[in-house]
């Protein structure tokens, strides 16, 4: 049960739309604050992200170390833990490459990738410094998967089992009996809205979806470069200097985009996969200094059922190669007309920037920027 009180509620955060392909789980619950599948305001977006963060903050003082889940939620912890002190680590699970031995591997049984892996070389110093381990997911359901990943950390680190662990997230929908084995573990849980006990799988039984499609064929796209070496949180960062580096390196974007965009146009900031924290304080900064008409969200590995149905969040989709690795698919839903897209990536594969650029020439956008790079 959620100890907070906040102004959201179901109704603002709850979209329910189909997965394909993934027989575990027929639904997936949608956010459309979150600026992952469904484009929205970054301003809304990371309010919402940091009325998390403050609560856990104000509750949970002597936490100064948080760790996110991949891929949905590595905004939400990014922006949650840089409400918490100077000192406090952030940190997320994965699905990309990291250095051989240093980390634990988990599985999220019922994603569509399910394999998760966290960095753990300095698992030890970061634990020594903190009191509290906060958990961020997007959702909470079952509590299974933060379970295992805390048992397997656990007989690695023994000094986990010596913390207070919290298990947050936006959207709850433990059962009484999932919330007992939660407390049984040794976990608490927050969260901004407790859902109610509701048969997810036969509320969207009634929408007929399609597939993603691929774009079409066109003529190959420039995308102006403009390098910004992105810090790895992979890795762990400093949550409160992770933030402040992010909106440093988005102040001097915004100089060149005022010089080559309308005054007033509209703006796509679109984060790659794990990519959305840069992607959205991009966003907020050009949406709230710049005075572009902005929106963000981000690539996904989710395939999610389309339809024009009334009350079904997406509408539209297509199936991309991915920035990271070209054999690789990933997704992108509900696009719009754009007078520009800039996208953030650590990568950007060839193929995937133009199957990008093709989506979104649909739209009639004609101009893409490319910024990002790895430390």
């Amino acid at each position: 049960m959620s100890a907070y009180e906040n102004d959201y509620a179901a109704r603002d955060i709850l979209r329910l739309a189909r997965r394909i392909h993934n027989p575990k789980r027929a639904y997936l619950l949608v956010n459309p604050l979150q600026g992952k599948h469904i484009p929205v305001s970054p301003r809304d977006s990371l309010e919402m992200m940091s009325i998390l963060g403050n609560e856990l903050a104000a509750e949970f003082p002597a936490a100064n170390l948080v760790i996110g889940f991949a891929e949905t939620a590595t905004a939400i912890g990014a922006m949650a833990a840089s409400c918490f002190g100077d000192g406090c680590v952030y940190v997320h699970t994965t699905r990309e490459p990291l250095p051989p031995g240093a980390s634990v591997e988990f599985r999220e049984e019922h994603s569509h990738a399910v394999e998760q892996t966290l960095f753990c070389a300095d698992m030890e110093d970061w634990l020594a410094r903190t009191a509290t381990v906060i958990f961020i997911d997007d959702e909470l359901s079952t509590g299974r998967t933060l379970i295992n990943m805390i048992a397997q950390l656990s007989r690695r680190f023994p000094a986990l089992g010596e913390k207070r662990l919290v298990a947050a997230s936006i959207l709850n929908r433990l059962t009484p009996e999932n919330e007992q084995r939660l407390n049984a573990a040794g976990i608490v849980s927050r969260c901004l809205v407790k859902l109610p006990q509701t048969d997810y799988t036969q509320a969207v039984a009634g929408f007929t979806v399609t597939d993603p499609v691929p774009p079409p064929e066109i003529p190959p796209v420039n995308w102006e470069h403009i390098p910004v070496t992105l810090c790895n949180s992979r890795l762990g960062v400093l949550a409160f200097d992770y933030l402040d580096v992010c909106r440093r390196k988005a102040e001097d974007l915004l100089a060149h985009f005022r010089s080559v965009l309308p005054a007033n146009g509209s703006v796509l900031v679109l984060g790659a996969e794990e990519c959305m924290f840069p992607a959205l304080v991009l966003g907020a900064v050009l949406e709230h200094q710049g005075g572009f008409r902005v929106r963000c969200h981000a690539t996904t590995r989710s395939p999610i059922g389309v339809s024009r149905q009334d009350g079904y969040p997406i509408r539209e989709g297509w199936r991309l190669r991915s920035l990271y690795d070209s054999a690789r698919t990933t997704y992108l839903y509900n696009l719009d007309h754009y007078d520009a897209a800039i996208l953030v990536s650590e990568k950007a594969e060839p193929a995937g920037l133009q199957d990008l650029a093709a989506a979104l020439d649909v739209h009639g956008c004609g101009k893409f920027y490319l910024t990002g790079g790895q430390s």
